[in-house]
């Protein structure tokens, strides 16, 4: 039963992803499917009524009444702490959505596909690449993760597995510092590891960029500036730099 949009969801399993982040499984009685790249409001109820509601993307996508959320700490935030260090199974919240339709990737005839993430910007971009693996258009989607560290890459392992079995190609870009026997550079995503990274723009691949916005401004500009259409360019963006 849904009540101004909103639906009860229950905790089916939570999962560490990361230090600072966890990947959530909600049980939604009645959800209608999402497609991959949309979100949902998430709002919390205190004991003496107070709410407090923030959005988040959707790691899941397709029929299910199953959702999958992978939240990030903002330690100074209302909800995500509580999301990532406190929620158990079990434990009730309520969701609206799914929410989005311009952010979203659907397969059926698209030419290349580019994703490229920075830190909890990966969550809408994992249900592209999950989405992609399973229409059995891998080939056609390439991805560009830029994070802090190793540690800090939400879903790593599932990308490690995804590109070494022939899956979408996963490019790897650090800020802070990289694994042992990394042979690229270290620091902020330039235009020539974008250029190395991405479709070519002859290739006119629809590119999505998410993270947060200094991220998301400085990827987008300099895919313009490398002959990407700004059209063909889709980006959302997480808060702050």
């Amino acid at each position: 039963m849904t009540v101004g949009g909103w639906r009860p969801a229950r905790v089916a399993a939570v999962a560490e992803a990361t230090p600072t982040a966890r990947v959530l499984h909600l049980a939604v009685p009645g959800w209608p499917g999402n497609d991959a790249g949309q979100h949902v409001d998430v709002r919390l109820t205190a004991e003496d009524g107070y709410q407090a509601e923030r959005s988040y993307s959707l790691g899941s996508y397709g029929p299910g009444e199953t959702i999958e959320l992978a939240v990030d700490e903002i330690p100074e935030g209302e909800v995500s702490p509580y999301l990532v260090h406190d929620v158990l199974p079990g434990d009730e919240l309520e969701v609206k959505g799914p929410l989005g339709g311009y952010f979203v990737w659907r397969p059926g005839g698209e030419g290349p596909v580019q994703l490229v993430a920075g830190g909890s910007g990966i969550v809408p971009l994992m249900a592209m690449v999950r989405a992609a693996t399973d229409a059995s258009a891998a080939a056609s989607v390439r991805l560009l993760y830029s994070v802090r560290t190793p540690e800090n890459a939400i879903y790593r392992d599932e990308l490690a597995r995804t590109g070494a079995d022939g899956g979408v190609a996963v490019t790897w870009a650090y800020t802070r510092h990289a694994p042992q026997g990394w042979s690229g550079g270290v620091g902020r995503l330039d235009e020539d590891a974008i250029r190395a990274a991405v479709w070519e723009p002859e290739r006119e691949p629809t590119v999505y960029v998410c993270g947060p916005t200094g991220f998301v401004e400085h990827v987008a500009d300099a895919l313009v500036r490398l002959g990407h259409p700004p059209q063909r360019i889709r980006t959302e963006r997480f808060g702050g730099a």
